[in-house]
This record gives structure tokens, C-alpha cells and sequence, in this order.
């Protein structure tokens, strides 16, 4: 057991420090190897690793058997003369926990890449080695669970062998593919600054055709076991290996040098017993190669004589060539993988080899790289070299990770969690000293003695005053009860503490220090606000994003364990409390302002899946919204929300991970009981091109459209009268403003696939566009850096290449906006000839900027954003069911504003000035009895409403007006066109046996699944399917595939796209082609309309459906209809 002034020690020496965190896909062994780990320390007995689960420290994650937070632990290791810290962290494998990953990969240095020898690379894994990549960590490799290659495939030692080689190619293979990307991006980044300065220079130009990968050395990038970063190993019995450790082993036994081992181990080399020489070929000669010969015939025999023969003379044997001792329990045990373990761990012990590898590969604080420096710091469309010159030289500070009292503290928040206050170490009992002891003592013995005195003077007092003395003691317990009942209401609003989860990377973190909170939009450019030599300790003046608070703890986090400490030097990982009050859920803290906020995490798995929730008790609801407000905090992935109706939404990435939130919401955060509504689904409006067939694949005439135009005009005449509302049969709407004013006509067209997914992407480039403009419009300066200007660049291209055909010619130059919320999949298009508006593309200095003059023109360009805001309320929330469209390009044709209204407007609105007075009047008769001042204001109101007013205070500002226009008509020319719905699609990995694909199969053709290929796993019985799933029916899915195939199958749901259904939601029969097929009432089920009428149902919107006034008639057992 390693003690906390061992590890306060060792946090002084950042060279020796090794932050690192285990990254797998679910199941595959993270915190099993992490147990092992934590047993080397003396933490947790050996005979426990992998089934005490020590990081897992919930309720549910050892009931579930998954991780479902990012735990860290502090252990001690020393290797040689050198010791070393490991702060290690273990993070969840489950696709709904990947924002847990991001929280850990941040403040780490290193990872270890955890990977099962039978299911070798899973989708997690793939999503791990992008979010280290992302991050610039090193990876190292384990390849875990070899013993199922031994005991379930039943494989021999050359078979396994070949398996293994094919694991570290597909590892290495999307390593690779990381790499090409990076290199070539660079690549492009460096040719387009040699084109800008060929352009400035005459002379020949030399184009080079490489791509640039040949000259980059990438062979540190890949895993290779003769590299040292690949540890071949079974966690659950105890051992692991590295090619070191044979190469050691066989050096002294064979006399050959540990350097030609190491090489040799591993590839296509044996050994010539004539020649004692090593040879390579062994696979073209049949030969078998080093490490089948050396390594795994040994592991294959161990297994072999322990647990499949259990031969007694053959283990003793190998215990005593090994040179091991083993307990006489051991040798007895029942169960064989008792005594296989009690062998391994001490034969290769699984700690020491990843430790060894974690301590010699991995990098220390000190070795972090220039790259990974300016990233943290450039947050957004800002280059490094565009901030101030302050915050430029704070780079030193993170390549340095100093420790004295002058450098900058730098800290980052990744995440805050909640702990129980009765585990932290001021709340916990603590041996007493021997003087603490000796006070207590007499302070026992004097209480004893006042008792005493007191009985004897109230045996001797009379008994009235024992009366009396007996009354006033039950007047008395009033207060003695409220002081002891309210520390208890004190302890239930405590009952949560929020510590922050967070690393130094420059100074010296300590308690009770006073430190800026940056906010993430926190700009270095506002240090012009504070005044010079100002610290956190005298924080008085008024900065945006940026707030002080004090460190009130700082902790040592060992798992489930905090200890309390002092400092905390640079390159530690630590707890901080104190800063739930200034800290949401991720932040940089300073002691300087000239400290960028560092960039946003990469979240892997989007908040999709959404429920309603409320209080069973009403009067419950502030404990609720209370609740809701913690547990938005404590989880780095999930979302609060309240709807316009009031209602409180939690917004999680998936069903296991919705559970956890309601139980965490239910048991620790709010403590009250709570419903939650069935899960909100979200769904996207669209438009189609018309359908050139109907439903029984007729040829289509006319009268679909025309019904369709038809509908429109009755649904408008409701709520609008008909001379404002025009609709075309080509879909055309023209729309006019109450007051006459001002007439848009749009038209809907759906926009290509392709423009869909690229929008989609391109989310937050086009949102980086929008503040660009918007920053110009106002006339402020920026410098923006050359791969936001490259990003937005591309995506104008990429749209030129996509938008093409004469409709679309030079759509591009005329997008107007991107709606909704300014950055989303759909597009306004500016088809007024007579008005030209800047472009949205101006930031790239090629687009076309004039702008015509004129009185028209001005009047326009003053009602632009009216048109924009229009178009953004209708893309937000369709027709069809309120949700937000998507793939919708709407086209204003004509624009027109009026600068007076019509005669014909101004006599009706005489008229309802007459009106208005004759009310008037009538209110000053009915009033006649209060006093003259109110007369007299009555009849000052009557006169006022005798004059004329604008035609714009009687229907409010014409730019309001617009606004609504504009959304009405973009709604009913998406009514004009054939709508259909869009469901959000899970991509759905399962790996199952032979004998249950049938039920597999089965289980998704029942939830409207749509399997995309199906292929076997080379050397297993395994087969993977790889599926889409609405995410509508995905609920209940995973426990339904459990059950059917026994548990041997089991579903990865990870939110893929937005797809069309193609069954149109308002279709009725037509033909008399579709009455046959169909029936009158078209009763079939109608997947669209089926999702369409529940969403209007849940928000309280009109569903056209029958319902049963008078339930008289019989029912009967048969049919119960």
C-alpha cells in the first residue's frame, strides 16, 4: 500500500508522471486490467482483480457490468532505480457514454487501447483511436482475453498466431488512414500558401505531384510488438507479456543477444536447431515461426495441463521450472482457474508488463508537443498566431509544465461529478491521538459526576419543586427538537457535492486560491478591459465570460477514495471543490486573463433521445427543477431543456444512458418520485419531387397535385382570408401583409441528397460563416485563420459541384440564409432580380458585393432581416408536426414593399376607426358616474381614435408583419409540394452465432430494421450485422435481442442520419386501381402517418381520427374490436 506522502512526492517530479487513460469498445476488458493495476499497488488483493470491478464504483455499473463514468486513480510504480506516478484513468466502452471518453482523453498524455483477441476491432474501438488521434495522445496496445482463443475457438497456437497478426493490421490500418488524412490536409494547407506566393512572383512554376507521405516518417505511429507498445495478455487470469520479457528470458538461456530476440520474436522467423542460427521464411518452409515456438506453445501447454487435462504431475513440473511457489490451496482447488491464475500472475505478471510499457512509451507532461499546445489554444476561427502577444508566450508555460511560484497557473475543467458529502475526507472518522483520547476520558468522567450531584439535590429538594422542575422540562422540548431536526434538513441540502475533475498544466494549484473562470466564449482580446497587474484575488470590474472564484479543496482522487491535499504541482490530474457555483460543466481556470479558453471537447455520440419529465407530487416541483439543474451539471452529455409549454425536457444520447439520468435524477439529485414521459422522438419535415407512379405503380396524372393545391386553399381560407393568399399550380404562393404593404412569393424545392448531408456536416462551419457576417455587418475587424477560411471555401465548392442543372444556375452567389438557427440543412434562396444583397460568402473576398442604389432597393435592404426571421420561424417548426424542416431550399420569386397603402385598404380602415370610436363611445356612457378626470381622458381617448392613423398601428410594424408573411407562405408553398417525413436511423452493429441469426433477423424485420451486409468472422463462428433502425422502434430493442438469442447476441446503437420515409403520411385512394388494392379506407398501416399523428397527439395538435361517442355495442371474446 502505497502512502499519500509517497505520492505527494512524486507529483514534484513531472518527468516521471505518466497520465493516461484505457480506451476500448464495451466488454472488452478496460476495468478488469484496471483492477489488475490497482491490485501491483496493494489497494485490492490480486485474487479479486477483475471481479471486484474497483474503479466501478455505482450501483448500476456493477449491476449492468459496464462503466458508466470516467474514474481516476493515482498508483505508485517503480521500475529499475526509477519511480514513477501513474495517474490512471478508466473510461466507459458503451456507445451512450463516449462524452465520458472525451472527459478523460483531454487530460491525458498517453492512452492504453484496450482490444479483445476474439471480437478484434469494434466500432468503439475505431471511435477511441479517432478521439486519441484527435487529441494528439499516444496509444499503446492490449490485446486482451487470449485465453478465449484457447478455451472457446479451441484455436492452436499457429492459428492464433495468424489471428493476432491480423488484430494489429486492422489497428494499424485505421492508424494509417488518421495519418494519410492528416498529412494530406497539411499538405493542401501548404500548397495553397505557395500558390499565394507564385502569385506575387514571376517565373516558371514547378508542380510537385507527390502526396507528401513519402517523405514523413510514420513509423512510430504503428503498433508493432518489437516497437515495445503491443502487450499480448488475459487480465481475468491474471498475466500478460511484452516480446521484451522472452527476449530477456531466451537471451540468457540460448546465449543469443536480446536485441536479435527482440527483432526477431515476432514475423516471419525460426530457428535452425542444426544451424542455431534464426532464419526468416518460416511460413514460405512450413516452419514454425519464433513466437508460436517460444511463446504461445508454452501459454497452449500451461492452459492445456492446468485446465483442460488437469494433470497434477505435469503442473508441479512446470512450477518448478519456473521457479514459483504456489499455495497447497491453490494446487486443491476445485476450480482449475484458480491455480492457472495463482501460476500466471507470478509467471507474467499482466501488471508489470503494462506498467513497464505505459512507463517506457508513453510521454510525460514535459513531452507535450508544440501541436497539441497551440490547439488547446486556438478556440474557433481564431489562429494562434492572431492572439495577443501575452497570451502567445503562455505557450512556454504549457511545453514547460514549470512549477515555480511565477509561472501562470493554467487548469482545465473537463467534468464535474457528484460525490456523496459523507466521503469526503473532513466528514470522515479518523483515528484519535493518545491526548484526544486522555480529554475524552475527562470529559466522561466530569459529565458522570454533574449527573450525579443532580440526582442526589433533586432526591433532598420537596416535591413541588420536583413538580414544577418535571413541568418546565416538558415546556422545553420544543427547541430541543428543532436543534436537533434541523441539521438534518441541512445535510439533505448538502447531500451532493460537486467536485471538479481536471488537470494542471502550468504552476501550482493551491487551497484556498483565487483563480479566472474563462468561459468558452472568453476572448483574450478583451485584456484591454482589465486593468494591468489586476489578479483573481481583486476581481471588481466587469469582463464578459470571465468570473473569479477561490478553490476551496483540492483532492487526490484515488478511486473511489478523496484525500485531501495541500498543492497540487503541474501535469497532476486532481479534484477541485468549491467551484459548482462558477463552473457548469467544462472551464479553463487562470490566474491570468491573457489564458485562452481551451477548445470545446469532441463529443463522439449526439443527445438525441428525449423524455418529458415531472413530479408524481406537483407541489414537488422546485425539488425537481432543482434536481434537473444538478444532474444538468454532473453529466457531461445530457441536456436540459424547457419547452415553450412548460414542460422539463431530458435530453440524453441513448436508452441505457436515459435510464442512468432518471435513476441519478430519482435517487441522488431531486429524491423525489417522478414520471417521465415515453421518449420524444425527433422526426424532420421535408418535401419530395412528385411522384411519377402512384401506390400500385400507375402512371400518375394530374389530379394528385390539384388535390393537393385544393387542400392549401381550404387550409389558408381558415385562417387568412383568400385575397391575401395565392397559390399557383407550378406551387408558386404569393402572400400579402394585412395592411397591403408589402407581397412575397415563394416557392419550396427540395434540395439534392448530397446538399442535405453536406449542410448536415457542415454545421459548424456555416455557424463559424454566420459570426464572421455578423461581426462585419457591424464593422468589426477579424483575422481569421487560414483553415476556417479553407473550411468555408471548400463547403462554396463542394455546394457549386452538388447544386448544378438549370434551376440551380448560380444558386450559390444568391443563398440569402440557412435556416433554422441560422446553420441548418435548409437553404432561402434570393430570386429578385431587382434586389442585390451582400453575400454570405463575403469573408472570402470573392463573391459579388455590389449593392444596388436606389429608394427601392434601401427600402428592401431595411426589411432584410424581417424576411430571414420569417424564413427562420417556418424552418423551425413545419406543418406537418411542428418539427424542424430539413432539405427544403425555398426560393423567394417577387418582393415587394409599398411605401403608402392602397385607397381601398385606407377606407376599410376608416371603417374600423368608426368602430373603434362607436366602442368608445359606449364605454364613456357606461362610465357616466365616475368622476370628470376620468371623462375627460374617455373623451381625449374618443378623439384620439377620430383621427387617422398609419395603416401600421392598426396591424403592428410592417417588419413584423413581413415576418409573419413570410413564415405563412413558406408554410403553405411546403404544403404545395408532396411532404414527406424524416426519421432519425440508429446504425445498429450486432455480433451473433449461426444459431441465432434467425432470431436476429427477425427482431429487426419487427422494428422496421433494414440490414445492410452481413459478414462472417475469419477463424470464429461469429457473424456481424450491420443494420438501420429508426430510432422510434430502437427502444426495448437491445433487452428483446438479448432475450431471443439468450444473451448471445447483443446490439451497438449509434446515431447514423436522417431518412426519408417513403410512404407519403396524407395519401388517400384515388384510382380504381388503389380503391381494389386498398379498400375504401386505406386502412394498411401507414408508417409515416403512424409517427405523424403521434407527435401531433403528444404537443396537444388536431389528429384526424374517429372516435367513439357511444359504446354500445356488444364485444365479445373472439373479436375484441
Amino acid at each position: 500500500m502505497v502512502h499519500l506522502e509517497k505520492i505527494i512526492a512524486l507529483q514534484k517530479n513531472p518527468a516521471n508522471i505518466r497520465n493516461l487513460c484505457i480506451l476500448a469498445h464495451v466488454d472488452h476488458g478496460k476495468t478488469t486490467l484496471a483492477d489488475c493495476l490497482v491490485a501491483s499497488n496493494g489497494i485490492i488483493s490480486s485474487r479479486l482483480a477483475g471481479k471486484l470491478r474497483y474503479l466501478d464504483s455505482r450501483e448500476d455499473e456493477q449491476v449492468r457490468g459496464i462503466t458508466m463514468k470516467s474514474s481516476a486513480i493515482s498508483l505508485h510504480y517503480r521500475n529499475g532505480d526509477q519511480e514513477y506516478l501513474l495517474n490512471l484513468i478508466d473510461s466507459p466502452g458503451h456507445v451512450d457514454f463516449s462524452s465520458e471518453v472525451s472527459t478523460a482523453v483531454r487530460l491525458c498524455d498517453g492512452a492504453i487501447v484496450v482490444v479483445d483477441a476474439v471480437e478484434g476491432v469494434c466500432p468503439q474501438t475505431q471511435a477511441v483511436l479517432r478521439q486519441a488521434w484527435l487529441e494528439n495522445i499516444r496509444p499503446v496496445l492490449v490485446i486482451n482475453k487470449i485465453d478465449r482463443l484457447i478455451m472457446e475457438l479451441k484455436l492452436t497456437s499457429q492459428e492464433a498466431y495468424t489471428h493476432l497478426q491480423k488484430i494489429l493490421e486492422q489497428v494499424n490500418a485505421i492508424t494509417g488512414t488518421l495519418f494519410t488524412s492528416k498529412v494530406l490536409e497539411e499538405r493542401a494547407e501548404k500548397e495553397k500558401e505557395e500558390e499565394k506566393e507564385s502569385e506575387t512572383l514571376s517565373g516558371d512554376q514547378v508542380f510537385d505531384w507527390s502526396a507528401g507521405l513519402e517523405e514523413v516518417d510514420d513509423s512510430h505511429l504503428y503498433f508493432s510488438p518489437e516497437q515495445g507498445n503491443v502487450v499480448f495478455a488475459s487480465a481475468i487470469d491474471g498475466w500478460g507479456f511484452s516480446i521484451q520479457q522472452f527476449a530477456h528470458i531466451y537471451s540468457q538461456r540460448m546465449g543469443i543477444k536480446a536485441e536479435v530476440l527482440l527483432k526477431t520474436l515476432w514475423g516471419d522467423f525460426y530457428l535452425n536447431a542444426k544451424a542455431k542460427k534464426i532464419m526468416k521464411g518460416a511460413q514460405a518452409k512450413g516452419k514454425k515461426p519464433l513466437f508460436v515456438q517460444f511463446v504461445l506453445d508454452n501459454i497452449w501447454s500451461l492452459y492445456d495441463a492446468v485446465v483442460t487435462r488437469r494433470d497434477k504431475e505435469k503442473v508441479e513440473k512446470v512450477v518448478a521450472s519456473l521457479g514459483i511457489k504456489v499455495m497447497a490451496r491453490d494446487l486443491r482447488h476445485s476450480d482449475p482457474k484458480v491455480l492457472l491464475s495463482a501460476i500466471c500472475s507470478q509467471w507474467l505478471p499482466v501488471s508489470q508488463a503494462v506498467l513497464s510499457m505505459v512507463c517506457e512509451k508513453l510521454p510525460s507532461p514535459l513531452d507535450m508537443a508544440s501541436e497539441r499546445a497551440e490547439k488547446l489554444m486556438s478556440v474557433g476561427a481564431r489562429r494562434f498566431d492572431s492572439l495577443p502577444a501575452q497570451t502567445q508566450k503562455l505557450k512556454t508555460a504549457f511545453l514547460q509544465c514549470s512549477s515555480e511560484d511565477n509561472a501562470p497557473v493554467i487548469v482545465f475543467v473537463s467534468k464535474m461529478f457528484a460525490v456523496d458529502t459523507k466521503a469526503l475526507p473532513k466528514y470522515k472518522p479518523r483515528p484519535l491521538t493518545q491526548e484526544e483520547i486522555v480529554q475524552r476520558r475527562e470529559l466522561a468522567r466530569q459529565r458522570h459526576a454533574d449527573r450525579m450531584a443532580a440526582d442526589q439535590t433533586a432526591a433532598e429538594s420537596h416535591k413541588e419543586l420536583a413538580h414544577s422542575e418535571s413541568m418546565s422540562q416538558e415546556s422545553q422540548p420544543d427547541s430541543s427538537t428543532v436543534s436537533q431536526t434541523q441539521p438534518p434538513e441541512e445535510e439533505e441540502e448538502l447531500k451532493e457535492t460537486f467536485i471538479a475533475f481536471a488537470r494542471v498544466y502550468s504552476g501550482v494549484v493551491k487551497k484556498g486560491q483565487r483563480v479566472f473562470v474563462l468561459g468558452p466564449k472568453y476572448d483574450p482580446d478583451f485584456l484591454s478591459k482589465v486593468p494591468e497587474g489586476c489578479s483573481a484575488s481583486d476581481c471588481v470590474f466587469e469582463v464578459p465570460h470571465l468570473s473569479c472564484c477561490s478553490m476551496e479543496s483540492i483532492y487526490l482522487l484515488m478511486g473511489r477514495e478523496l484525500e485531501d491535499l495541500e498543492e497540487v504541482p503541474a501535469g497532476n490530474v486532481l479534484g477541485i471543490g468549491g467551484l459548482e457555483e462558477c463552473v457548469l460543466k467544462s472551464a479553463t481556470l487562470s490566474t491570468t486573463p491573457a489564458c485562452p479558453p481551451f477548445t470545446p471537447l469532441n463529443f463522439e455520440a449526439t443527445p438525441i433521445v428525449r423524455v418529458a419529465v415531472e413530479p408524481k407530487h406537483p407541489s414537488e416541483m422546485p425539488k425537481l427543477v432543482r434536481g434537473m439543474r444538478l444532474l444538468n451539471q454532473a453529466d457531461p452529455c445530457a441536456e436540459v431543456l424547457i419547452q415553450e409549454t412548460g414542460e422539463h425536457v431530458l435530453v440524453t444520447a441513448g436508452e441505457v444512458h436515459l435510464q442512468r439520468c432518471l435513476d441519478d435524477l430519482r435517487d441522488r439529485f431531486a429524491k423525489i418520485e417522478i414520471s417521465a414521459s415515453k421518449p420524444i422522438i425527433p422526426f424532420r419535415e421535408t418535401v419530395v419531387r412528385p411522384p411519377k407512379v402512384d401506390m400500385v405503380n400507375e402512371e400518375l396524372g394530374k389530379q394528385q397535385k390539384v388535390a393537393i393545391i385544393h387542400q392549401v386553399k381550404e387550409e389558408s381560407s381558415q385562417g387568412r382570408s383568400s385575397d391575401t393568399l395565392l397559390v399557383d399550380p407550378s406551387g408558386l404562393v404569393t402572400l400579402t401583409t394585412p395592411n397591403r404593404l408589402a407581397t412575397v412569393c415563394v416557392r419550396a424545392i427540395p434540395l439534392p441528397q448530397e446538399v442535405t448531408q453536406l449542410l448536415e456536416s457542415n454545421s459548424e462551419v456555416i455557424r463559424t460563416l454566420e459570426q464572421i457576417n455578423m461581426s462585419l455587418r457591424e464593422g468589426k475587424s477579424l483575422d481569421i485563420s487560414l483553415r476556417t477560411l479553407e473550411a468555408i471555401a471548400g463547403l462554396k465548392d463542394q455546394l457549386d459541384s452538388l447544386l448544378q442543372g438549370r434551376k440551380w444556375r448560380n444558386a450559390v452567389e444568391r443563398i440569402w440564409a440557412f435556416g433554422p438557427r441560422r446553420y441548418g440543412p435548409n437553404i432561402l434562396l434570393n430570386n429578385v432580380d431587382s434586389y442585390q444583397r451582400p453575400s454570405v460568402w463575403q469573408c472570402l473576398g470573392r463573391g459579388d458585393k455590389t449593392v444596388e442604389a436606389g429608394a427601392q432597393a434601401a427600402v428592401l435592404r431595411d426589411f432584410d432581416n424581417s424576411i430571414i426571421s420569417g424564413f427562420l420561424l417556418a424552418t423551425l417548426s413545419g406543418p406537418m408536426c411542428e418539427e424542424p424542416l430539413m432539405g427544403v431550399c425555398f426560393c423567394v420569386e417577387r418582393w415587394d414593399v409599398q411605401s403608402s397603402a392602397p385607397a381601398q385598404h385606407q377606407e376599410s380602415f376608416e371603417e374600423d376607426s368608426m368602430s373603434h370610436k362607436a366602442l368608445a363611445d359606449n364605454k364613456v356612457e357606461r362610465s357616466s358616474e365616475t368622476s370628470a378626470q376620468e371623462e375627460g381622458m374617455a373623451s381625449g381617448l374618443g378623439q384620439a381614435e377620430r383621427r387617422p392613423e398609419p395603416a401600421s398601428d392598426c396591424y403592428g410594424p410592417v417588419s413584423g408583419q413581413l415576418i409573419a408573411a413570410m413564415k405563412e407562405a413558406c408554410r403553405h408553398a411546403f404544403q404545395a409540394q408532396p411532404q414527406r417525413l424524416m426519421a432519425a436511423m440508429y446504425t445498429c452493429e450486432i455480433m451473433a452465432t449461426a444459431e441465432v441469426l434467425g432470431r436476429v433477423y427477425g427482431v429487426l424485420g419487427k422494428r422496421e430494421g433494414r440490414v445492410l451486409h452481413e459478414e462472417m468472422k475469419e477463424g470464429t463462428d461469429m457473424f456481424i450485422i450491420k443494420a438501420v433502425l429508426p430510432v422510434a422502434e430502437s427502444f426495448g430493442f437491445a433487452d428483446e435481442i438479448r432475450k431471443r438469442t439468450s444473451g448471445l447476441a447483443s446490439p451497438q446503437l449509434v446515431f447514423s442520419h436522417w431518412e426519408v420515409i417513403s410512404s407519403d403520411p396524407y395519401w388517400v385512394p384515388t384510382t380504381e386501381e388503389e380503391y381494389l388494392h386498398f379498400g375504401e379506407k386505406a386502412d394498411s398501416a401507414n408508417q409515416a402517418l403512424k409517427y405523424m399523428n403521434a407527435v401531433r397527439r403528444r404537443k396537444g395538435l388536431y389528429v384526424e381520427e374517429k372516435i367513439v361517442e357511444h359504446a354500445e355495442k356488444q364485444r365479445t371474446l373472439s373479436k375484441n374490436k
